[in-house]
């Protein structure tokens, strides 16, 4: 796995993250930034779903592919859901469903590079 669009991937997470708690303080529900930060996020998302299924075809590394495939694709699923619910919910409300979104990405990239790496149980 690519370590650029691992780390890529950790500050557009971060940098959203950091946008979301300083509206959710503000008490502000979620805005169309939210969901363009959302949109690159989710770009981002499947260049690494590209590129990981391309590393773990040319891999002779020993790794879990159902695991480190159904990571690769849960995380291009959850911007998409969080995207859906926050709109679909437009208080404060929504604003915190993307937070989660967004901190669940996060979570999910660092068990994929311990997949990756082979230092995950």
């Amino acid at each position: 796995m690519n370590p650029w669009l691992y780390g890529v991937a950790l500050v557009l997470a971060g940098a959203l993250a950091v946008l979301l708690v300083l509206d959710l303080v503000r008490d502000r529900a979620a805005q169309d930034s939210h969901l363009i930060g959302l949109a690159i996020l989710e770009v981002a998302m499947l260049v690494q779903l590209v590129a990981g299924l391309v590393a773990l075809a040319r891999t002779e590394r020993e790794i879990e592919g159902a695991v480190f495939v159904s990571y690769l694709v849960t995380n291009l699923l959850v911007p998409v859901v969080a995207a859906f619910f926050a709109l679909a919910e437009r208080s404060r409300v929504g604003t915190t469903i993307l937070l989660l979104g967004v901190a669940t990405v996060a979570g999910l990239e660092v068990r994929l590079w311990d997949v990756w790496g082979g230092s995950g149980a």
